[in-house]
């Protein structure tokens, strides 16, 4: 009777298992399979960008969808190879970071310091010399690789990519992390490093030094035990968090390298466009931020300086905005997103250092935000695609704090509404709309950036 039972169960297991493998393995090998026919057909009509003298229709409600994806032309991108694809174990395994030892600081130190002098641009090979033409595009990068993963995918089926330089900047050192996006095969690629970094600095600032005054303390007490910035609360009362004041340093010290230190950009007059980890795009993303860029460049913005090729909407309007786009004064909360200005803007941006750097918010684009209402002789306006081209996915980071993350899904659900309304995407004409805001008030910054040790080091990027 035993050996009878353990027959049966051991049949109804191997079916069971024979089961799930016809349902799941074949099933991803079908899945993969057709991916891969779509990324191919996808991948037959991507075109060139290189004259869209025609393709501007400032002021007029006309504008087809579709026609610059499906031009009769040649591949000009591989769509991305395998290396830096969604769901490599390159991008999903890699470990956590953990704390490092004197001598490996050091070590990453003197490293950090020689690959920022370096410069490199890997595939210069393959894709040849950045030039004028050459799209640039900048990551802030932090600690979220799957994210980041889910970023380079989109960024894989992005048309002209191969006319690209993307930047990852970094406030970590991870040496999985790194291996991987130089393994990046479908752009040009170069990796520059925050220097001042809490993985640098774990026990002093810009880190959290030991003697630093917990965020919470009542100042009258912080006075009385003599914490090290006492003296310095934000304007409501709290102290430093280095893991919040990071965020606007390196993006701070990352502009000011980009534009000013970065010799292969020394010349270069076209717009950079700012990322970060968690963003999507989409395919058209170049064409849209090309389109803009001209409108822009022919003062068919009414005097707009900045673009942004996404806001936050509860529903993707593909549909009826396809192909428009909106003048408006800039504001930080709706127009942060894969944000786009020339050096012409940054130098203006750069004068009021003291602006952005005193601001009492550990945020950068509300400081951007003060910059443009308090300093600058022009506010900032705002050139920003009505239908997004670029999304945030981020459900989880500095400033969501849910239980359960789930960026994959959030991705798929782009991709679901790319895929339905692909006809919509590589807009023929682009109809610029003028739609004057009401100019917010500020009072009083978010606070976090009260300590005068953030603020010197953030002047310190300008000198």
């Amino acid at each position: 009777m035993y050996r009878f039972k353990s027959t049966r169960t051991f049949v109804i297991i191997f079916v069971i298992t024979i089961l799930w493998f016809h349902n799941n393995i074949l099933h991803v090998f079908r899945t993969d399979h057709s991916e891969q026919s779509e990324n191919t057909i996808r991948a037959n009509h991507r075109l060139k960008i290189l004259d869209i003298e025609n393709a501007l229709k400032a002021g007029n409600d006309g504008g087809g969808g579709g026609n610059g994806a499906s031009s009769a032309a040649g591949s000009t991108g591989n769509g991305g190879g395998e290396h830096g694809r969604l769901g490599t174990p390159a991008f999903i395994n890699l470990p956590e970071a953990s704390p490092l030892t004197p001598d490996e600081i050091e070590e990453i130190t003197k490293e950090i310091r020689l690959l920022n002098a370096e410069q490199k641009i890997h595939n210069l090979e393959k894709f040849g010399p950045v030039n004028e033409n050459t799209y640039v595009l900048v990551i802030q990068v932090h600690s979220r690789v799957e994210y980041l993963s889910l970023l380079v995918e989109s960024l894989s089926r992005m048309q002209n990519i191969e006319n690209s330089l993307i930047i990852f900047s970094h406030d970590l050192y991870l040496p999985g992390l790194n291996e991987a996006i130089r393994n990046i095969d479908f752009v040009r690629i170069m990796q520059i490093f925050y220097p001042y970094s809490i993985q640098l600095n774990p026990n002093r600032f810009p880190g959290q030094s030991p003697d630093d005054c917990p965020r919470d303390i009542n100042p009258t007490k912080a006075k009385e035990i003599k914490c090290r910035n006492a003296d310095h609360p934000d304007v409501h009362g709290h102290y430093r968090e280095a893991r919040y004041t990071q965020t606007k340093h390196h993006w701070w010290w990352k502009a000011n390298f980009v534009f000013g230190k970065l010799d292969v950009l020394h010349n270069y007059t076209g717009v950079i466009a700012f990322l970060e980890e968690d963003h999507y795009v989409t395919p058209d993303f170049l064409w849209m931020l090309n389109l803009m860029e001209t409108a822009m460049m022919r003062n068919l913005c009414h005097g707009c300086n900045l673009l942004s090729l996404g806001t936050y909407l509860k529903t993707w309007n593909i549909r009826s905005s396809h192909s428009r786009a909106v003048v408006t004064n800039w504001i930080s909360s709706k127009h942060n997103m894969a944000i786009s200005f020339n050096k012409t803007l940054w130098e203006k941006l750069r004068t009021c250092a003291p602006t952005f750097c005193e601001y009492d918010d550990y945020n950068w684009d509300w400081s951007l935000l003060q910059v443009s209402y308090t300093c600058l002789k022009a506010q900032l306006d705002v050139l920003y695609a009505k239908a997004p081209r670029i999304f945030h996915i981020g459900d989880c980071g500095v400033h969501h704090k849910k239980k359960t993350c789930d960026p994959k899904k959030a991705a798929q659900a782009v991709e679901k509404g790319v895929k339905q309304y692909s006809s919509l995407l590589f807009p023929d004409n682009l109809t610029v709309e003028l739609r004057r805001g009401k100019k917010m008030r500020l009072k009083k910054g978010n606070g976090g950036w009260g300590d005068i040790r953030d603020r010197q080091l953030c002047m310190s990027f300008v000198e």
